[in-house]
């Protein structure tokens, strides 16, 4: 159940930063409390995550892969500029958070 709330903590986290660019430095309500509310949210599953999963572990891929993922979104949606470096950064950032996985898994695979 820990890896569950780890990836809810990850997508609430992404939501939240998604949010925060909506919310033009807070001068729009609505995405300024989806904002907070969606932080929220993500350091609430996040703490329930960490619970089993190292916290250097679990933390390291919650912003990893939230980077990862709200870096996409910028692209995507958006309609930030896909460098080389930047794409060739978010695919470093993926390796190491798979890197991460697989020593956890290694280490303590009855969590």
């Amino acid at each position: 159940m820990s890896w569950v709330y780890l990836i809810l903590a990850i997508v609430t986290e992404v939501i939240g930063t998604a949010a925060m660019k909506l919310s033009h430095g807070f001068t729009k309500i609505t995405p300024s409390i989806a904002m907070l509310a969606f932080y929220g949210l993500a350091f609430a599953f996040l703490t329930l995550a960490v619970k089993k999963i190292d916290v250097s572990t679990g933390y390291a891929i919650w912003s990893g892969i939230a980077t990862a993922l709200i870096a996409t979104v910028g692209i995507i949606y958006f309609k930030e500029p896909a460098t080389a470096i930047k794409i060739v950064s978010i695919a470093l950032i993926v390796l190491g958070v798979i890197g991460l996985t697989l020593a956890e898994q290694h280490i303590s695979p009855a969590s």
